[in-house]
């Protein structure tokens, strides 16, 4: 450069004492344990006086916390815009990246080390200025840009090789060979030798040449401009160091590098690029965000797989095989130490057929699977899921910059003992315990906040209020929500706070205020409620569509019944959802006329949910007074008028039924009403799935009364043949929503056809045991003795049951 050569780590013009001069360009494979070994051996045997990494120079500040204790790969840059934290992107790097190598060999060896890619100054704002490239969001890296061009070097150089798969190229030639040549064994790199150190870099930049001959850019013309910006850098730390400077970075630039050029003409290509302020910090990364399949660009398939090719210290199968039988072992599944035996022998064996220097990936899973897995590839999904892309999240110290939110977040995590993990898991919380609610409430303020660490899902134990599950899993990218959040408060709390006031203010939607409420109490924001409660006092008064009220309803009944649980203050809280309640019961019989298919199914779902609501609203009341006593002449009125669409009656009949509002011979009635022949097929379909439509039980009532059953089933006889295939929609998705064992048992009844009335059961045809009209005596006193023990009762004597 500037009219000076640059080697490529070739290992021609060697001097009698050391490698050829620098400076050295160690081109290679991000996330490489290959290329990590080659970049190892090759400072130790050039000993540079100065190192240049590809990554961001506003990093320089942070790499001295590379050597702390505390940090833990994996890691990664994080790099932000100040007044757009949204716009960031990550510079990720495992304990098998060979950038992570140089680094940690330069601070310990106090060999000044340096970050010369394009600032992320320049990066993030042409990110903004470039609408014409996707950007998948926070996950989107500055590695995306340069490791995924139109043409992929590694396997352009595979196919050139002869090889199908890349992976397995670059495994046979780099991963599985040392810097000395020989295949793997976990060696530590030799002192010696500085030429065969090199060589490995100076064939790869040979090759990566040629295809830059071939291709120029690859596809991403923005590269030009990087490396620009990372020759101008060379020529800075040449000036201050000397020759003697190793640059670490992606092979695809070694030969731009290379490149003879002048200052004047790089300068050129970085004039006029934009810029915006950035803030950089070091996150924990995982293993699961370095894999491919994470839309992460410079990803690799298998980083846990590497990882074990890295730490290995000998015999990388044998050990990597007792990984894979200690996991199985802990999922309860047989794994002797003969089955590791095995599979070491077949992989060994397919490697050789294959005529592979080492048993790859592909070679150790085949073992895998016919030797530990039986063949099957459930348990081998774990293998892939456990160990071959792994579940590891890495640690940063306390002294990292971040932001004061973070850090407030990082205090409630260790106070409550809630430590992020990479892996998803569940967390059952009993909110009676002091700090289980108050893990509670940070992970409803975090989620208010846009911060989803954690979701609320359906527990598998208790149902009552005081239980709450939720399931978690910590990625990287929830750094950047986070210090996106931090523009509302210094704390969690302080930020929930101001954004939910800010929310209801801005809000013009009734059932999102009531939602902004429940979050509110689940969070418990009392500073924030009072914004809350004001807002939905208005949008209530002025809201006067019922379906409006009706999804309202649920949410302020459902934060009622959690503000029981935490003790807090509803009671203008209450005084809102009775009124709702009052004005759905005045506005909803009118408003379920003159209704077409989709709007009679979205308002039964939404008297379903007022039906449930007031049963929380109203838990004390006696039946048939107050609000529930009110809510159940609704009921009666939906019932009973033709003008309501028949999903709608068939739904309130069977509501009333349910709560012991209306009589059996009452309903009869209706049903018989509604399935006259009179009816229109389809209203009658209608009116069906509304009563027993569902998985709510609705099967089991046809079952257990077969009145009912009998009245279905002569309507379903008598629907003309014209007309048949119009309701069978309907009928089918009515009939679909049971399990497979009420349909068998219905279709049992319905063959055997009705029990004359008022005859017994062993007067008819045989029939399915259990069902029909009167009592089995037999099959009652075959459950008592079970009944008993579970109620914790003796047994009844022998005597006094004779």
């Amino acid at each position: 450069m500037s009219g000076a050569a640059v080697t490529a780590a070739a290992p021609q013009g060697r001097t009698a004492t050391g490698p050829a001069a620098g400076p050295w360009l160690l081109g290679v494979r991000h996330h490489g344990p290959g290329s990590a070994r080659a970049v190892l051996a090759a400072l130790r045997a050039a000993r540079p006086a100065a190192v240049l990494i590809e990554g961001p120079p506003e990093g320089d500040a942070l790499l001295p916390l590379a050597a702390d204790p505390h940090m833990r790969p994996p890691v990664a840059l994080l790099a932000h815009a100040v007044d757009d934290p949204g716009r960031a992107s990550f510079w990720p790097m495992a304990a098998f990246s060979p950038e992570w190598v140089a680094i940690r060999w330069a601070l310990d060896h106090d060999v000044p080390v340096r970050f010369v890619d394009l600032p992320a100054a320049h990066s993030l704002a042409l990110k903004e200025t470039a609408p014409e490239e996707p950007v998948e969001g926070p996950e989107s890296t500055a590695e995306e840009e340069e490791v995924t061009p139109v043409v992929d070097p590694i396997r352009v150089l595979a196919e050139t090789a002869g090889y199908d798969d890349p992976e397995r190229w670059w495994e046979d030639v780099v991963e599985h060979r040392s810097p000395s040549g020989e295949t793997h064994g976990g060696a530590t790199p030799s002192e010696g030798a500085p030429g065969d150190a090199l060589a490995p870099f100076g064939a790869l930049a040979e090759a990566m040449g040629a295809l830059r001959e071939a291709y120029g850019d690859g596809g991403q013309p923005r590269d030009a401009v990087r490396e620009a910006y990372m020759r101008i850098q060379l020529r800075t730390a040449r000036k201050e160091f000397g020759d003697g400077v190793a640059v670490v970075c992606g092979a695809w630039h070694v030969p731009a590098l290379a490149a003879r050029t002048t200052l004047a003409a790089d300068r050129a290509l970085l004039k006029g690029l934009p810029k915006v302020k950035t803030d950089l910090t070091w996150v924990p990364w995982t293993h699961r965000r370095l894999a491919r399949r994470s839309g992460y660009g410079a990803g690799i398939d298998s980083p846990g797989w590497y990882g074990h090719l890295f730490e290995a210290a000998d015999r990388p199968i044998e050990r990597w095989m007792t990984k894979v039988a200690g996991l199985l072992r802990g999922e309860d599944r047989f794994v002797s130490t003969a089955h590791v035996i095995e599979a070491v022998r077949l992989a060994e064996t397919l490697a050789a057929l294959r005529g592979r220097p080492l048993a790859g990936l592909g070679e150790t899973t085949d073992a895998v699977r016919a030797v530990m897995c039986e063949g099957s590839d459930v348990p081998l999904g774990l293998v892939r899921d456990r160990l071959i892309v792994g579940e590891s999240l890495g640690e940063v110290p306390d002294t990292a910059p971040a932001v004061p939110l973070q850090r407030d977040l990082t205090r409630s995590q260790r106070t409550l003992r809630l430590k992020p993990e990479a892996s998803e898991r569940e967390l059952d919380l009993d909110l009676r315990k002091e700090t289980d609610a108050a893990r509670s409430r940070l992970l409803h303020r975090l989620r208010l906040l846009d911060v989803g660490w954690g979701d609320p899902v359906a527990g598998r134990g208790s149902t009552g209020t005081f239980r709450e599950s939720w399931r978690l899993r910590w990625e990287p990218e929830l750094h950047v929500r986070v210090a996106e959040a931090g523009v509302w408060g210094t704390t969690v709390l302080t930020a929930a706070t101001a954004k939910a006031a800010s929310q209801a203010v801005a809000a013009t939607a009734l059932a999102d205020v009531t939602a902004l409420a429940e979050h509110c109490l689940l969070a418990e924001l009392p500073d924030a409620l009072p914004v809350v409660m004001k807002a939905l006092a208005d949008r209530a008064a002025l809201d006067s569509d019922v379906g409006h009220l009706a999804d309202a309803l649920p949410a302020l009944a459902r934060s009622l019944r959690y503000g029981d649980v935490r003790s807090t203050d509803t009671a203008a809280l209450a005084e809102v959802a009775a009124g709702l309640a009052e004005r759905i019961c005045v506005g909803l019989p009118p408003a379920c006329t003159g209704l077409d298919p989709d709007g009679a199914e979205a308002l039964r779902g939404q008297v379903e949910a007022v039906h449930g609501a007031i049963g929380l609203l109203d838990t004390g009341a006696e039946p048939g007074t107050g609000l529930r006593g009110r809510w159940d002449a609704v009921l009666h009125k939906l019932a009973a008028r033709d003008a309501v669409a028949g999903i709608i009656r068939g739904r309130a009949t069977r509501l009333l039924l349910d709560e012991g509002r209306l009589a059996e011979d009452e309903v009869a009635r209706l049903m018989g009403l509604a399935l006259s022949p009179g009816t229109p097929p389809a209203d009658a379909a209608a009116w069906i799935e509304g009563f027993v439509g569902g998985a709510s039980g609705g099967g089991m009532l046809l079952v257990h009364d077969e009145r009912l059953l009998g009245l279905v089933d002569a309507w379903l006889t008598g629907v003309p043949a014209d007309q048949f295939t119009d309701v069978l929609p309907l009928l089918r998705r009515t009939f679909s929503a049971y399990e497979p064992g009420v349909r068998r048992t219905l279709g049992e009844l319905v063959r055997r056809g009705p029990v004359p009335e008022g005859a017994r059961r062993d007067d008819a045809t045989p029939a399915t045991g259990g069902f029909g009209p009167g009592l089995d005596p037999a099959r009652a006193d075959a459950v008592e003795p079970v009944l008993r023990l579970l109620l914790g009762r003796p047994p009844e004597p022998v005597e006094a049951a004779v």
